[in-house]
């Protein structure tokens, strides 16, 4: 009589594919990768011997060196701080707008649950995927149109683009949410809304006021590029000026920029920080 062996504990642990392997996709993916940047270097005309070259380092300098002194004023640094403060602005209210506008798309373009049927989830993916395919500065350009020279346009341009971005994160967030609390809710016969509100948003709160926040950095340096189109702030400061050649002005306008986006830099990523403890 053969004694049979008794069954391990743990299933054996099976080792991945070699990295040379044809099963290793990972592998494949990135000689496709590497492939594609070898491709776009081999079309493209990149004149790295005229880049690099004495010549080029001497235009450089000449011009870098037509930025000192920068213009410190007290009248332009007044009207610099203007144009920051509404670059801030821009920024601050067009990342609200589009959190409160990406939270509402979120939801229907979401599944809540395994039997969730989400008619509307593709039509509303659809949507933000058309709004965050357009950059802010054609949002800029088109609602220049409607709305005027100034921040409001710039302050829309930005909800709109950011709305689809954060709307298709918000999204992911909610559908990876943990199913066990609005499961349990939904057995006990609560509504939709009330299991979302008190199940899964209190799950991916954190989640989402990080991804706000993450964009409200990015949002800082956009608003200050849109004000070259006329969208106030600091960018029509930096348009006007340099097209004047007023390189001391322009040199100061700039030195603004890298402290303001320093700055909420290092306020965001504490606050994220902070938030995901």
């Amino acid at each position: 009589m053969t004694m049979r062996r008794p069954a391990a504990a743990n299933p054996p642990y099976r080792l991945p594919p070699g990295l040379l392997s044809l099963r290793h996709r990972g592998g494949w993916f990135a000689l496709g990768v590497l492939a594609l940047i070898v491709a776009s270097f081999w079309s493209l005309d990149l004149q790295w011997r005229q880049f690099l070259s004495w010549e080029a380092a001497q235009s450089m300098g000449r011009f870098v060196g037509e930025f000192f002194p920068p213009d410190t004023s007290p009248a332009f640094l007044q009207r610099v701080a203007t144009g920051a403060w509404e670059t801030l602005a821009m920024s601050a209210l067009g990342t609200g707008l589009a959190a409160l506008a990406g939270l509402a798309l979120a939801v229907p373009a979401s599944r809540l649950h395994d039997g969730d049927a989400a008619w509307a989830r593709r039509p509303t993916r659809w949507l933000l995927n058309a709004l965050r395919s357009i950059p802010e500065l054609v949002w800029a350009a088109l609602l220049l149109i409607s709305a005027g020279l100034g921040p409001f346009a710039g302050t829309l341009a930005l909800a709109l683009h950011t709305a689809g971005v954060l709307g298709r994160l918000f999204a992911e967030a909610i559908e990876n949410a943990p199913p066990g609390p609005g499961d349990a809710l939904r057995q006990q016969g609560v509504g939709r809304a009330r299991v979302f509100l008190y199940a899964t948003l209190p799950q991916v709160l954190p989640q989402l006021l990080s991804y706000t926040l993450y964009r409200w950095e990015n949002n800082i340096r956009a608003a200050a590029v849109l004000g070259v189109v006329g969208a106030g702030g600091l960018g029509q400061l930096l348009a006007f000026h340099m097209g004047l050649f007023q390189m001391g002005k322009t040199a100061t306008i700039l030195a603004a920029m890298l402290l303001l986006v320093a700055l909420v830099d290092g306020a965001s990523h504490a606050s994220r920080r902070w938030l995901t403890r």
